[in-house]
């Protein structure tokens, strides 16, 4: 509980409240006192004035009454005599409370001014603080009137102010901690909910339900982005598992053919030269793909792990163009597919040739797969702006916009079918050219895969003699 993130933010909201809680407390009380003091001491020092000249106009006359001049006040008044046993007052027999001249410390009664002090008094076992103001007649000076108050009546006044202090302090505090319990609740609640479905992604189950909180705070994007990584890896595992599956179909199919005609040929069944050939052809050609598959594997596994080497050479585009062009004529051909080569320009870039004849062999074998037979595909050679690009164009179904982005991804297949990795090594590799891959499609019309290559220094081919190549294959 105490390890705990919902324990400890309202423990150290409510520590921090309290530690500023205190301080201000302090603050306030050590500047009440010292207004307090002061207010006490213009207090002492307007009544030590006007008790001074109280007595000096009833100089000689009927003398006052201490008792009433203190009920007055509500301080006490003391007397200081300069001559001891001369009088306070000489012709006037006062009752002011006798205090010997010592009691006003380092203090001269000769000097004139107001002497503020702290003493204890005859009799008194509390301090008081005092005001002294010299009585004079002319100018000779015969003692001095001190008017005191008890230091206590200061504190009891700071701890009133103290008692309320912490009072307000105290419902500070409560209330304090029933908004940090509302914070802690609100934060917590979401985060604890994300652990549990991170428990759950930890635990391999990628389908969890992340809740959304209705902020769109932090908590709120974290939630929001921590719902899309689940989706994400659940999509992963099924494509994965489904690249799996395609993968052991891919593989088992040519294996099976390879191992029925080499049990064929091994037992002597087949006695035909001609038929003998067929099979070792079809040996042949079923290892090709099984190479390729494996090749692709491979391919995918370099470019995740950055150990892709792309090499510089000099790469005759339209000749690249026309040797991609003539691995498909007889597949178009067989399925009566309108297949034409368009090159504009004979540009020679400087790039991995074999990488970039890989890349349009994808293009092209994916735009093979889509085009229904009687279809359309168009293969353009461009170059413009410092860059060089090659289209590839079909009138396949098309691809809808919540999967363009996916169909770069390794083990996406549209239609469940192959192991996904031919666009997804295809953009690999145009980026590691320093390419790009552009897609546009439009739904029931079909899709343009075109591929962007700078056009860095390299050889200009010649132009062909009528200006361009076209070539079309039914």
């Amino acid at each position: 509980m105490f390890h705990s993130l919902r324990f400890r933010l309202p423990a150290i909201f409510l520590i921090g409240i309290a530690i500023s809680g205190v301080i201000a407390s302090l603050i306030a009380l050590q500047l009440f006192q010292e207004h307090v003091r002061d207010q006490v001491v213009a207090e002492l020092e307007r009544e030590a004035r006007g008790l001074a000249r109280l007595y000096a106009e009833h100089a000689g006359d009927i003398p006052l009454s201490r008792q009433s001049l203190e009920a007055a006040t509500g301080d006490y008044i003391y007397g200081v005599e300069v001559n001891p046993g001369v009088g306070l007052w000489p012709g006037a027999d006062t009752d002011l409370r006798p205090l010997p001249a010592d009691a006003i410390p380092s203090a001269t009664l000769e000097e004139p001014g107001l002497i503020t002090f702290e003493f204890v008094p005859p009799g008194e076992d509390r301090p008081f603080l005092a005001v002294a103001h010299p009585l004079r007649l002319g100018e000779q000076t015969f003692g001095a009137i001190v008017v005191a108050k008890p230091a206590t009546e200061l504190r009891e006044r700071s701890m009133v102010l103290f008692q309320r202090l912490a009072l307000a302090f105290l419902a500070g505090i409560l209330v304090a901690g029933a908004l940090a319990w509302y914070l802690s609740r609100r934060i917590t609640e979401p985060v604890l909910a994300l652990s549990r479905a991170a428990d759950e992604v930890a635990a391999g189950r990628y389908d969890v339900d992340v809740p959304q909180p209705k902020s769109r705070d932090e908590i709120g994007h974290l939630a929001e982005r921590f719902s899309e990584m689940a989706a994400r890896l659940h999509e992963t595992e099924q494509l994965e598992r489904k690249f799996l599956m395609s993968v052991s179909h891919e593989l088992r199919t040519p294996l099976t053919a390879i191992r029925g005609h080499v049990e064929a040929l091994r037992e002597g069944v087949v006695e035909d030269p001609d038929v003998r050939a067929d099979s070792l052809d079809v040996i042949a050609a079923e290892a090709g793909r099984l190479e390729r598959l494996v090749g692709d594997v491979l391919d995918l596994a370099k470019l995740d792990a950055h150990r892709f080497t792309v090499l510089e050479e000099e790469v005759d585009m339209r000749r690249l163009l026309e040797r991609a062009y003539g691995a498909f004529e007889q597949e178009a051909r067989r399925r009566a597919i309108d297949y034409e080569l368009q090159a504009e320009a004979a540009p020679v870039i400087v790039s991995d040739g074999d990488r970039v004849l890989q890349i349009i062999s994808n293009l092209l074998t994916n735009a093979f797969k889509w085009t229904p037979d009687g279809g359309r595909i168009d293969l353009e050679l461009q170059a413009r702006n410092g860059t060089v690009s090659v289209a590839v164009q079909d009138t396949g179904p098309g691809i809808p916009r919540r999967e363009r982005a996916r169909v770069f991804r390794p083990f996406f297949s549209g239609d469940g079918r192959g192991t996904g990795l031919g666009l997804a090594i295809a953009h690999e590799l145009a980026v590691a050219l320093g390419g790009r891959i552009d897609l546009e499609s439009t739904p029931g019309e079909g899709s343009r895969f075109e591929l962007v290559l700078p056009a860095r220094e390299g050889l200009q081919a010649p132009e062909p003699a009528l200006g361009g190549r076209r070539s079309s294959m039914r």
